[in-house]
């Protein structure tokens, strides 16, 4: 273990930590995604031909026509970017784990990790022989991590489940949105990415904790469980007996604190302490507005909410985002923000400055933009250094660094447990 006084910075937290990655999709596949990022081995087990069904997530999809190396593309269409915001830094081996032969393959490559990650529906790793006890009798230190929509115990742990229905049963849904409108999505796979940071970092506390006592664990998580603590303002409401509602980019509790049109586009004003507000009023040129008695208190302005969205609405009309933001937030020191497309999200000169976004070598397309993570440590490296894998691209090296020979990797493509390629 790297003595933390004493590292250079060239090490990374995770060196030395192989992941076993059973998982498709999003949940686990970012779960891994983190800890590849510092610096830990994943390795990508997938169906043999199709892989994780994420490689086919699309259109869009980037041609890889004429590539003719280790691996191929899964996808009828070519590369999938979506797949590869999942899956950089990870090495990828077809087994079919129906066959016996796989099977035991995946034993021995288990045997020699330090981290199994699976997000099968319960019961789908017993009937495939990957369950956490038989696992544990070829590795009895391995840190196991199950992931499910609804865990393992309760009336709802039989039930499929994806993102979506996630944003349901946990409530997102109920107050996201226009206060008198539909209930909304919202705009990315939330409950996924929530539950892949909590495995993530039960992962991390499992390591941490091995080091510590010489044991190994396992972690069960369901998505909606995983959900709920993030409710947080909205669970409070309920806990004081109210009744959170959908308020568009209003917030329950702080006023001003949304969006709001300005003559080309919106701005985000979030002044939600007295001061801010006494000189977001002062700037505006609206001083009347911190006297009038609606507005007085936070709880004042939150009561009054649709009317102080009316006052100040009509003075943000008068100048564009742009301008707004120069003046509020760059010279009076007022937390204003632009809102951004996705485009202008990833390029922008903060973005740029840095570094969040940069690029690595595909070997079927060529240069492919990394979104990197945000961790900066002062004595540990981060970050990506490769594309995501082909499908299957390192079945042949993992097994032969496991010790298999030739004679023996042959043998697993004759019994159908690797493809024949």
């Amino acid at each position: 273990m790297t003595d933390p006084i004493s590292s250079s910075g060239d090490d990374r937290i995770l060196d030395g930590i192989t992941v076993v990655d059973l998982t498709t999709f999003v949940t686990g596949g970012f779960a891994s995604l983190m800890l590849a990022n510092q610096g830990a081995e994943v390795i990508k087990v997938e169906r043999p031909n199709v892989g994780d069904d994420n490689r086919h997530s699309g259109p869009p999809f980037v041609d890889a026509e004429g590539y003719d190396g280790p691996g191929t593309v899964a996808a009828e269409g070519g590369e999938s970017p979506y797949f590869w915001t999942i899956n950089y830094d990870k090495r990828s081996v077809e087994l079919n784990l129906k066959n016996d032969d796989a099977r035991e393959a995946l034993y021995d490559l288990a045997a020699e990790a330090d981290v199994f990650l699976e997000n099968f529906r319960p019961g789908t790793a017993e009937r495939l022989g990957v369950h956490y006890d038989e696992i544990r009798e070829h590795n009895p230190d391995i840190v196991y991590c199950s992931i499910s929509a609804f865990g393992e115990s309760g009336p709802w742990s039989d039930r499929p489940g994806y993102d979506l229905l996630v944003q349901g049963t946990s409530g997102i849904m109920d107050v996201t949105g226009p206060e008198d409108g539909d209930p909304v999505k919202v705009g990315v796979p939330q409950t996924d990415l929530v539950t892949a940071m909590w495995a993530a970092y039960g992962v991390v506390g499992a390591l941490f904790r091995r080091e510590r006592t010489g044991s190994g664990d396992r972690i069960e998580l369901g998505m909606h469980d995983a959900v709920l603590p993030w409710l947080s303002k909205q669970a409070g409401k309920v806990f004081a007996g109210g009744e959170p509602t959908r308020m568009g980019t209003k917030d329950p509790v702080l006023a001003p604190y949304q969006t709001y049109r300005t003559s080309d586009g919106y701005l985000n004003v979030g002044c939600a302490n007295q001061k801010l507000w006494g000189e977001l009023c002062d700037a505006i040129g609206r001083p009347e507005l911190a006297d009038d008695p609606r507005f007085e208190t936070n709880a004042d302005r939150v009561e009054h909410m649709d009317e102080l969205e009316a006052e100040l609405e009509e003075t943000f009309r008068e100048r564009t985002t742009e301008e707004w933001v120069g003046y509020l937030a760059d010279e009076k020191g007022l937390p204003v923000a632009p809102v951004f497309d996705v485009e202008r999200a990833l390029h922008n000169e903060q973005t740029e400055a840095r570094d969040v976004v940069t690029s690595v070598s595909h070997p079927a397309v060529g240069e492919i933009p990394v979104v990197e993570h945000p961790l900066n440590f002062d004595r540990a490296d981060t970050g990506f250094d490769e594309a995501p894998p082909l499908l299957g691209e390192d079945t042949r090296d993992v097994l032969t660094e496991l010790g298999y020979s030739e004679e023996e990797i042959e043998s697993l493509r004759e019994s159908g447990a690797i493809p024949e390629r």
